[in-house]
């Protein structure tokens, strides 16, 4: 009871359990859910509030995929590492590499999927309706970004420096689905037009152009890095089953450690 008398209540349209139930999203978990429902599907369905239809679920999923893993990133070193130090503690191996995730890796995602969303927020009107309209605001949203000193999320990419591999592929599935929207529009032609500005030509890498699909599936912009952060975790999942089964935890600390180099910092 609450201190009036009135009895308390939390309200939550996600999971909730009695003695010989468990409800979620509004339907019975075993028998509406478990093996009815893919787990991608599931997660979209739990922070939209709604069951994304086959197409959508498709673009999702291949998101998730496309984020899941990348090779010995920073976060999964992260994640190696800290096994190598508490080998009891899984779950915080897997934190170490989540909490990883920011402007540089993984956070793209979202950071591109706000970029676009915001200068597309900032339209009077309609939205382009061919690609030299899509190229003109395009061009405008790069040239504010460097008029104030900002990166434009999405360009770039350290190994991939020719082109993401995932960019166009996400792109087709986006478009197979007729689920090709205005971020995907846009970010397609920040890659058309920025050199103009930046004088350089950069790849759209594959974080940032998850990041306009899932932005143009509806979902909260300001939650997209968690989309990123839910992929990475099967990703960092296998990274550590790989380090229990061929470690290289301890190889990449020594190589370290065994070549630190004091420098006089008066002398730096």
């Amino acid at each position: 009871m609450s201190a009036d008398g009135t009895p308390l209540s939390f309200p939550t349209s996600l999971g909730t359990s009695s003695s010989d139930e468990i409800r979620l999203l509004g339907q019975d978990l075993t028998a509406d859910l478990m093996g009815k429902v893919g787990f991608g599907e599931l997660a979209f369905w739990l922070v939209a509030l709604r069951r994304p239809t086959p197409s959508e679920t498709r673009v999702f999923e291949a998101v998730l995929v496309a984020l899941a893993d990348h090779g010995f990133t920073p976060t999964a070193i992260a994640a190696r590492l800290t096994y190598l130090s508490a080998p009891d503690s899984l779950q915080g191996a897997l934190a170490a590499g989540l909490l990883g995730g920011g402007s540089r890796f993984l956070g793209v995602t979202e950071d591109c999927g706000m970029f676009l969303h915001a200068v597309l927020a900032g339209v009077d009107g309609p939205h382009p309706t061919d690609d030299q309209g899509w190229d003109a605001l395009a061009l405008e949203a790069v040239r504010s970004a460097r008029a104030a000193g900002r990166l434009v999320p999405g360009l770039g990419h350290p190994v991939h420096k020719d082109g993401d591999p995932r960019t166009p592929v996400l792109i087709g599935i986006a478009e197979e689905e007729g689920l090709r929207g205005p971020h995907l529009r846009l970010f397609e032609a920040v890659g058309r037009m920025h050199e103009q500005v930046l004088g350089r030509r950069l790849p759209l890498n594959g974080a940032g152009v998850c990041g306009a699909a899932l932005a143009d599936l509806g979902l909260p912009v300001e939650l997209l890095r968690g989309f990123a952060l839910l992929a990475r975790a099967a990703g960092l999942l296998g990274q550590i089953a790989e380090e229990r089964r061929r470690p290289i935890g301890m190889a990449a600390y020594l190589a370290v450690d065994r070549n630190a180099v004091y420098v006089d910092p008066e002398t730096d």
